[in-house]
């Protein structure tokens, strides 16, 4: 699967311009041209009625005449970047005077056009370059997030059957726009999921806006997804975007939807039935183009029948369900995650830690892990921390972890440990040696390099001690 996050913005997602003018031809002429590259063209007689699409729907470039009746394009001007200060505008004017079309640019207009026979060709070229500008901006930004991030597809570690799964199941879903449940205990990875998703899709150039739905009080998430315009409560002193505005043609991920209260499940079941909502305060519709992916810890199943959840509102996320295995369901992939951790702490500290002693491997293997990967993640970050050698010793591993073989791997019985008058080492070694290499063969199904990889070893290694011991 590709990780590349800067290819050209997909044709479903056509650029949505706004058009003001109060000459009917201007409208029209201006309309036919942008459509013919395979822009969405809105169009205003006047600025009381630009002003009312611009709250109703997101609008990437404004194109205004300065001089109309009742409201000037300067007027517009201001009201659109209090709007959407992100909003690209060209200004136009029939006059020989620019201080007009400077007031504009000094208020964040892009450009200005003189109107003239050639004004729609020109209107084309600016629009064009103003979108080749503000893509090559948004390159940077994926650039930059790029080299720093941990969204990418090839960083959800795992070669376990069920992760593999996982693998499939993402690939085949990322393209197709549905909505998306993750499920699975705290700390198994949903929002690297939730990014591989993002960024495996059609709105990867687009926006992913992450949300914990259980940090934030009923209003403050009210708020912070659905926006709030000035006085909608105590502390609301100007209008905000919500974080859906802001997600617009991209995704946003819901955490911990199962702790959303009734009112904002409401409002969030509007959105992907009719895809609109309202401001906190607000009384417009504002249209929502967003890809909603969201994630929780809970049974919603069990939600919904004790009447905590909203029975459409899990149907309407529940689309396509993703479920991901607690770290003790996918114990081979142990090794993998914790040697990852390894090499990214040991350079984060500047530490010469290469790997990890079969000891503390098995400790690793062993415990049960019920903090998932993020637990795993913070007991490696302390060993590297602690380390002084160049491989993790189990001494450096949390006192919990410490001791014990891997999960159901033959365990050395009490009556086996140092006795008082001494025992044959080299048979007891010979011995657990032996049991190790069954488990794994075992743990393999059979398959010899998969086994010998599980314990490290080459293959004509493990095919050698498979030989000595007799085991088929």
């Amino acid at each position: 699967m590709s990780t590349d996050t800067l290819t050209e913005t997909t044709t479903d997602t056509p650029t949505r311009v706004l058009v003001v003018d109060d000459e009917r031809s201007m409208r029209e002429l201006l309309s036919i041209v942008l459509k013919r590259d395979g822009h969405e063209v809105l169009v205003a007689e006047d600025g009381a009625r630009a002003i009312e699409l611009l709250k109703k729907q997101r609008v990437d470039i404004l194109i205004t005449d300065i001089r109309m009746p009742q409201m000037s394009g300067v007027d517009v001007l201001r009201e659109a970047k209090r709007i959407d200060p992100e909003i690209i505008s060209i200004v136009m004017t029939a006059f020989a005077s620019t201080d007009t079309a400077v007031e504009a640019l000094r208020l964040g207009a892009a450009d200005y056009v003189h109107k003239s026979p050639s004004a729609a060709n020109e209107l084309r070229l600016r629009v064009r370059k103003e979108l080749e500008r503000k893509q090559l901006q948004r390159e940077n930004v994926l650039l930059k997030r790029a080299l720093q991030s941990s969204h990418r597809f090839s960083n959800i570690i795992g070669r376990s059957d069920a992760m593999l799964s996982v693998f499939q199941l993402v690939e085949t879903i990322a393209p197709t726009g549905s909505t998306v449940l993750i499920t699975g205990e705290s700390g198994t990875g949903k929002e690297l999921v939730a990014r591989a998703i993002h960024f495996n899709s059609l709105r990867k150039e687009r926006p992913f806006v992450a949300l914990n739905c259980g940090a934030l009080s009923e209003t403050l998430l009210d708020s912070e997804l659905f926006g709030h315009m000035k006085g909608s409560f105590t502390g609301a002193d100007t209008n905000k975007k919500g974080l859906i505005e802001v997600a617009e043609k991209g995704s946003i991920f819901l955490d911990e939807i199962g702790e959303m209260t009734p009112l904002v499940q409401v409002k969030l079941l509007r959105v992907l039935q009719e895809r609109k909502y309202r401001r906190l305060g607000g009384t417009e519709e504002v249209e929502a183009d967003i890809r909603v992916i969201a994630a929780t810890n809970r049974d919603l199943a069990k939600m919904v029948a004790e009447g905590n959840f909203r029975e459409d509102l899990f149907y309407r996320i529940n689309v396509i369900p993703i479920r991901l295995p607690a770290l003790r369901e996918r114990v081979e992939d142990i090794p993998l995650l914790a040697e990852h951790f390894v090499a990214r702490f040991a350079q984060q500290m500047g530490k010469s830690i290469t790997g990890i002693s079969g000891a503390a491997m098995a400790c690793l293997q062993s415990y049960n892990w019920p903090g998932n990967i993020r637990e795993l993640e913070n007991a490696i970050e302390r060993a590297v921390a602690l380390e002084r050698t160049p491989s993790i010793l189990v001494d450096s591993l949390p006192e919990q972890l410490r001791g014990g073989p891997p999960t159901g791997a033959p365990s050395v019985a009490a009556s086996e440990r140092f006795p008082e008058a001494g025992f044959d080492l080299e048979q007891h070694v010979q011995h657990i040696e032996r049991e190790y290499i069954a488990e794994a063969l075992r743990r393999a199904g059979g398959v010899k390099v998969k086994a010998a990889e599980l314990l490290g070893m080459s293959f004509r290694s493990f095919r050698y001690y498979m030989k000595k011991y007799d085991l088929k």
